[in-house]
């Protein structure tokens, strides 16, 4: 594990007691809508959440499906854990996102909601998604990312310090741009707009 990885992951450690009380009001007002949104557009059984955090999505999946959620935060998984308890068809596991242990080709979809502002390499990540996606398989993404507003994508770069030192986010990332280096083509990428140009709904559909 790299230092930076190591030091995003202690970040996310110190903070995990009370980050779900900060997240609450964007919770609240926008995200838990755009959540079960994210969750009805899943594919086959064998699903993967990719940073699964504190568990918001998890209670969201239906029974049938069969989960997997992985995160490099120990104390973040431990939240997770609380929250599934007499879920059988949920397993977590610590995991670090850009060195996962998974055969390739295991997973129908691959789930991430607001995950790719924190991930060290955020292409690397991307990357090891569509190795262990089944072919023809689908990625599924909530995420945040840098505005293409000159004003408000340059804000975003001079405030991004912020929470990127206080838990390991960043606001300014380029997230279409990471998964075209990532190796996955434009016809295969279908975004959304939820909030400005901001927050992004991302459906790929992974051709090998």
């Amino acid at each position: 594990m790299s230092n930076e990885t190591k030091k995003i992951k202690n970040r996310y450690n110190r903070i995990s007691k009370i980050y779900d009380v900060l997240e609450k009001p964007m919770e609240v007002m926008t995200m838990n809508k755009w959540r079960e949104r994210l969750i009805k557009n899943i594919e086959g059984t064998k699903i993967l959440e990719v940073g699964v955090g504190t568990g918001k999505n998890l209670l969201l999946y239906p029974n049938k499906l069969e989960i997997t959620g992985i995160d490099f935060s120990e104390n973040m998984l431990a939240k997770s854990k609380a929250k599934i308890k007499g879920k059988e068809n949920i397993r977590l596991i610590e995991m670090d996102a850009q060195k996962m242990s998974f055969a390739d080709n295991t997973f129908d979809t691959i789930v991430t909601s607001c995950v790719f502002c924190s991930v060290p390499d955020p292409v690397e990540g991307l990357k090891e998604m569509r190795r262990v996606c089944k072919p023809d398989g689908k990625i599924i993404m909530l995420e945040h990312m840098r505005s293409h507003n000159n004003m408000i994508g340059k804000f975003m770069d001079v405030m991004n310090f912020i929470p990127l030192h206080t838990w390991g986010a960043n606001i300014n990332r380029e997230t279409i741009e990471n998964i075209l280096k990532a190796g996955f083509k434009e016809e295969e990428i279908k975004t959304q707009n939820l909030w400005s140009d901001i927050v992004k709904l991302i459906e790929i559909r992974n051709k090998k």
